[in-house]
């Protein structure tokens, strides 16, 4: 045990680049040193919402053009007053990391027995292109973590569900609430946006909603693709066509991401319908429970029930449940070749 003091001095005062992993080297070496049974559970943690990057953000860099500590508070004290009791109904104590001087450009999302963390870094808060409306998506990402539903890896909902029950459930939820009209958002003047929004819902309160959180959408994607280098601008008419043969549990590529946002935005079941930690249909929008869209993109989703792609009572011998990529005849007719959806 003598060694034991030697390396976590050695953790504590080396720099790192990595402050998440540091954090549980640390959590693990004390409890080497005052015994596990004094401490909790160390936390088990998620990829970042962002893919790993090397891009720091001080506080009082030439670069911090995002949101002030001010609005990054603001965020996270509506939040956290809205999810605080729903998450205890759970039987879990929301914990809000407020690393507002950390440059890192991310946020994660940790569990330590029933406590559920959520790491908000002031590097991405300060990035250009975050709003506060879209700090609240990145929020919601990390809390779906947590609550999301299926489909799961191991205590968290993967990436692409954390992504759709941000703007099923949880945006909805925060942007209906009073605390949240003054959040700074990009101007709601996409058409493409617009233009679904106004054809799911049909009061006015839920048509700025989902415009609202589809902006949110389309400010974090912008986020991917500047980080990702990537050349090609993502839109909400251009969605991924791509369909995949097995879940995809990792961060889905820049557009499927925005595809997913605009598709929980626009989902017609209501936020108070509960998703399900093992019955990924539940309380989201499937063609067999009769949603008109707002369904999971196939760009990352792989139905675990096949029949979710089918509208009611639809049953045709030309239509492979478990290829949708080679859906033909009538079964195409019916869907409206939309197989991005």
């Amino acid at each position: 045990m003598a060694i034991i003091p030697k390396i976590l001095t050695f953790v504590i005062s080396r720099e790192t680049k990595d402050y998440m992993k540091r954090n549980l080297l640390l959590t693990a070496f004390s409890a080497l040193l005052l015994g596990a049974a004094a401490l909790p559970a160390a936390a088990s943690e998620c990829p970042g919402f962002l893919p790993p990057n090397d891009l720091k953000i001080p506080v009082n860099s030439v670069h911090a053009k995002g949101i002030l500590e001010a609005q990054f508070n603001e965020v996270l004290n509506n939040i956290d007053r809205i999810y605080r009791p729903i998450i205890a109904a759970q039987g879990g104590t929301l914990k809000i990391n407020r690393l507002w001087t950390d440059a890192t450009v991310n946020a994660s999302a940790s569990q330590s027995g029933k406590t559920y963390i959520l790491n908000m870094y002031g590097g991405l808060a300060r990035h250009e292109l975050i709003t506060m409306d879209g700090f609240a998506l990145v929020v919601c990402h990390e809390l779906g973590h947590h609550i999301g539903g299926a489909p799961k890896g191991g205590w968290a909902s993967i990436e692409g569900q954390a992504d759709y029950y941000a703007n099923l459930k949880c945006l909805r939820k925060v942007f209906a609430d009073p605390g949240t009209i003054a959040f700074t958002h990009k101007a709601s003047d996409n058409e493409v946006a617009r233009k679904n929004c106004e054809a799911a819902f049909t009061g006015a309160q839920d048509r700025e909603i989902c415009v609202r959180a589809a902006m949110a959408g389309e400010s974090v994607s912008y986020l991917f693709k500047a980080l990702r280098k990537e050349t090609v601008t993502p839109a909400f008419d251009t969605p991924d066509t791509s369909v995949v043969t097995t879940m995809m549990t990792a961060h889905p590529p820049t557009q499927c991401r925005m595809d997913t946002y605009l598709q929980g935005s626009i989902c017609q079941q209501p936020v108070s319908a509960a998703v399900s930690s093992s019955n990924p249909a539940a309380g989201t929008c499937t063609r067999s429970a009769s949603f008109p869209g707002g369904y999971r993109p196939l760009c990352w989703y792989k139905p675990a029930n096949p029949a979710e792609l089918l509208p009611p009572g639809l049953k045709t011998p030309d239509f492979d449940l478990e290829n949708p990529a080679t859906f033909t005849g009538p079964a195409l007719s019916v869907l409206g070749g939309e197989v991005a959806w």
